[in-house]
């Protein structure tokens, strides 16, 4: 999984990622999952907010 070089970037690159799979029903591998967990760790008060896909 690709990540953005800034640290500053990472949370929002996190919640955007985790919004888009959510929004569209995706599926995420094990490797996936727990990068996307990983960052979410270091990311206290970032919220995903999505909005289901049609």
């Amino acid at each position: 999984m690709w990540l953005p070089p800034s640290a500053d970037a990472l949370c929002r690159y996190g919640a955007e990622w985790t919004a888009t799979q959510l929004r569209w029903g995706l599926a995420a591998d094990e490797a996936e999952r727990e990068r996307l967990l990983d960052i979410a760790a270091g990311c206290g008060g970032t919220e995903v907010e999505f909005t289901p896909a049609p």
